[in-house]
């Protein structure tokens, strides 16, 4: 029986190929090619048939290999990166079976896989490919472009990673062009993009860009392109997509919040199917003999309700965020008093920029601990990935006539979990000496008026205050518009979409479009 070994040798490096396909290619009688990867394995050929051919000569190869084999050959058909993406086993399974092949005819069949182009291109970026990627061949002499343009569409709004393969070529100019068009349509321009020419070869090129630079650069076949999602981000050179652990865990800390038994607990993910909700169970609780006595007692028709065990009430994670009003940044003796009592030997207290107490503790009854500090005069917010309203102190009540908005707001948006945590900044007159400008969403209360700032970016090394989108509103109807846009954020981001981003890609909230460019914006006057 003959045996046709269809191989994937990686980047091409022989450091980077599998033990099997090492041995594969050493003991075949003949290797089968594109010229290109023939001369990139030359050294591991000896005295073997070599049968190399050109580009748009797949078919050929792989009928020539199922015929050797069929002879009575071993044959391996070599392709770059994994045989079975983009490359020979597809082909080779097809003709097989149109020749009425079956598994287990002659002759044996292996694929051997290999390293892919966008694992290697993705190794040499830093750690762009750790959540949910694709890839999507640029090519449209065997697949239609309307398809690859579909999937362009679908994988960029449903904020895949995305690989492009075969991405340029000497005729096919336009096709990069296009996909940048349409993954713009849902990414901001800023997204991070590695260029990777001939990973782990002899003319290894790597560029690291941005969505709306990439073409500034040379782009051809050998060319891996990928391109992050809404929360790639560059860290130095590194291109870095996170898995999604900041959710759960703080990376900076020793010890966890939240131990090891509880980090699959319903109620520790809000953000998964089950909403936070624990599955209630079908039947009471019971022993076994307890369920058995009730099914014999179904039979009889003398049925006795079994009886309910009640277990004793667990602690859960209560991790709270407390401030003793909006305005008001000073906390009673009491009030602290009651936040110690409350967290207990085991507990924490943290404070944070947002002149707010981040309270953590084990508790039975966590309604009860959130009735007393409410009780207390204290305002009482979720943490996480939630809307955070920041006010100023309106010059310690000086200034009092934007208060009411700001609690208005705080009222309607504060704690309301979103894709990304989102800061609303509130200052009470034109001084704007809280920096309101300087986070995601600002308003910025000046003669009886509110200006409306949106997109700021709050972090990095490109970081810039909220854009003006609006002057002298009415303090109402900005309060308004700015709990639309926040809802409108918080029903269509992305998972762990900053407001920013989500802002330059939806390109208009509540009527307001993001600017070309950052602009500029005062720090003292809030004015641009």
């Amino acid at each position: 029986m003959g045996r046709l070994y269809v191989v994937g040798f990686g980047p091409g490096h022989r450091d980077h190929m599998t033990g099997r396909a090492l041995d594969a290619i050493s003991t075949s009688d003949v290797i089968v090619g594109y010229k290109t990867y023939v001369d990139l394995v030359r050294d591991l050929i000896q005295d073997q048939m070599i049968i190399r051919t050109g580009m748009t000569e797949e078919v050929q190869r792989a009928q020539k290999a199922v015929e050797l084999a069929r002879a009575g050959k071993t044959v391996a058909v070599i392709s770059s990166g994994d045989a079975g993406l983009y490359g020979m086993a597809g082909i080779i399974y097809e003709v097989l079976i149109e020749q009425g092949w079956q598994e287990g005819d002659d002759p044996a069949v292996e694929v051997i896989p290999g390293i892919s182009a966008i694992h290697a291109a993705a190794s040499l970026l830093g750690a762009p490919v750790m959540h949910d990627a694709c890839t999507i061949s640029l090519s449209d002499h065997l697949t239609p472009w309307d398809v690859i343009a579909r999937r362009l569409e679908a994988a960029a709004a449903a904020d895949f990673v995305i690989a492009l393969y075969n991405p340029k070529s000497g005729r096919r100019t336009r096709q990069i062009e296009e996909a940048q068009r349409i993954i713009l349509r849902h990414r901001s321009p800023d997204t991070p993009v590695g260029l990777v020419k001939s990973a782990y070869r002899e003319r290894q090129q790597v560029v690291r860009t941005t969505l709306g630079h990439m073409l500034d650069h040379e782009i051809g076949m050998l060319t891996t392109v990928i391109i992050g999602n809404s929360t790639t981000v560059y860290h130095g050179p590194l291109i870095v997509t996170p898995r999604g652990y900041q959710r759960k865990y703080t990376l900076s800390a020793a010890t966890q919040p939240l131990k090891p038994g509880e980090r699959l607990k319903p109620v520790n993910e809000p953000w998964a199917l089950h909403q936070g909700r624990e599955d209630k169970p079908t039947r009471p609780p019971g022993t076994v003999r307890d369920w058995a006595d009730e099914a014999l007692a179904c039979l009889t028709q003398t049925a006795t309700p079994a009886p309910v065990t009640q277990s004793s009430p667990s602690s859960v994670r209560v991790e709270l965020a407390v401030a003793p009003g909006v305005a008001n940044k000073t906390f009673e003796p009491r009030q602290l008093a009651l936040v110690a009592e409350l967290a207990g030997e085991s507990g924490s207290i943290e404070y944070t920029p947002s002149h707010q107490l981040i309270f953590r503790t084990e508790a039975s009854d966590p309604d009860r601990i959130i009735s007393r500090l409410t009780e207390a005069g204290l305002w009482v917010f979720p943490v996480g990935d939630v809307v955070k309203v920041k006010a100023c102190d309106f010059c310690d009540g000086d200034k009092q006539e934007g208060i009411p908005y700001a609690e208005d707001l705080t009222r309607r948006l504060g704690g309301l979990g979103v894709a990304k945590e989102l800061r609303i900044g509130f200052n009470g007159c034109a001084m704007s000496c809280y920096g309101a400008v300087h986070e995601d969403i600002a308003l910025v209360f000046r003669k009886g008026r509110i200006d409306l700032f949106l997109g700021g970016k709050t972090g990095g090394r490109t970081a810039h205050p909220a854009h003006l989108v609006a002057e002298g509103l009415e303090p109402r109807e900005a309060v308004e518009r700015v709990e639309r846009i926040v809802r409108r954020y918080q029903a269509e981001a992305f998972p762990g979409e900053r407001f920013y981003r989500f802002f330059e890609r939806v390109g208009e909230v509540d009527g307001f479009r993001p600017a070309g460019a950052p602009r500029a914006v005062d720090p003292v006057c809030g004015t641009p």
